[in-house]
């Protein structure tokens, strides 16, 4: 099946994965004008207030650069939404993403029927992200235009699954858009995920060393220095499992080797320790070397991909 029109204006196969605290709109805009996704939680705009405001930025400078720039129009961008009863702010925020007409909504930690049909009214399209086929069927059944697949390696709260293991059964009985997220960071990875039957990559970690991440210095440098061995699994910081840096769980005085689990209806999305002093990281910042603006990252992804695909021409 072909993905929707609006994901042709894409001059790589990528979306640029919604970082908790990272994703602002700097790195969103920078993101689309070099031809991926650009995407951010609506949480990451506080208090609400902020969300209209980022929405009319990033609206303006993307349409500002389709006028200057008809070559190479800029990707659409993507707002994600956690769905959790936890998110009291869920309603408002659909509402200002309605009046701004998102192009691309990705839904996690629960799916409602509701959601997608207000999305569908302005325009847009949903992706749900999914950690095993049984959340993606209900995904689907409840109005999903598609789905993102959160398998073993990626940063956040990640799934434990194999990508050619989730990948086949889920493309077994979907014929629509699947996008793999899982230690994507090279252009090599990008045209792989395809190979395997995916539409498009899910990158996170990698921006996190960009010059318009918001995140610390040390944050940034933890990415560049670190590799798959540095990356800690663990439900502790926010109920769900996920992956962080092991130094930032070691600066925070505990043992990353020793972590208790934690009760699932503890979920907190924005306490101090998740994710601004315990740094969540997928286990493909190996390929990660210097922090550097985002379109350089990009260039290099592309670069990278075009090589694989040459390499591949060639068999």
């Amino acid at each position: 099946m072909a993905l929707p029109p609006l994901f042709d204006r894409l001059r790589l196969p990528v979306i640029g994965s919604p970082l908790f605290i990272i994703s602002v709109p700097d790195l969103v805009i920078a993101q689309c004008k070099a031809g991926i996704v650009g995407s951010f939680p609506a949480l990451n705009a506080r208090p609400q207030s902020l969300l209209d405001e980022w929405l009319h930025r990033i609206t303006e400078e993307l349409a500002a650069w389709d006028r200057d720039h008809p070559d190479t129009p800029a990707a659409p961008f993507a707002v994600n939404q956690i769905v959790h009863r936890s998110n009291e702010r869920l309603e408002a925020d659909v509402a200002t993403c309605a009046k701004w007409k998102v192009p691309i909504v990705i839904t996690s930690l629960g799916a409602r029927p509701e959601l997608n049909d207000a999305v569908h009214s302005w325009g847009g399209i949903t992706l749900h992200d999914v950690i095993d086929d049984r959340f993606a069927h209900k995904a689907i059944e409840k109005g999903a235009d598609g789905l993102i697949l959160v398998a073993a390696g990626a940063g956040g709260h990640a799934g434990r699954l194999n990508p050619f293991a989730f990948l086949q059964e889920v493309r077994s009985w979907f014929g629509g858009p699947l996008i793999l997220s899982g230690a994507i960071s090279t252009g090599r990875s990008i045209l792989a995920t395809q190979v395997l039957g995916a539409d498009l990559a899910y990158i996170g970690s990698p921006f996190i060393a960009t010059d318009e991440a918001n995140a610390v210095d040390t944050y940034k440098q933890g990415i560049v220095e670190g590799s798959a061995a540095d990356i800690v699994y663990s439900s502790l910081f926010t109920g769900v499992h996920g992956n962080y840096l092991r130094q930032s769980i070691v600066n925070a005085g505990l043992d990353p080797d020793n972590l208790p689990e934690s009760d699932p209806s503890a979920m907190n999305f924005g306490g101090a320790k998740a994710w601004k002093e315990i740094w969540g990281s997928g286990q493909g910042i190996g390929a990660v070397t210097a922090v550097q603006p985002a379109a350089a990252l990009i260039d290099r992804l592309k670069q990278e991909y075009a090589a694989a695909k040459s390499a591949m021409a060639a068999l």
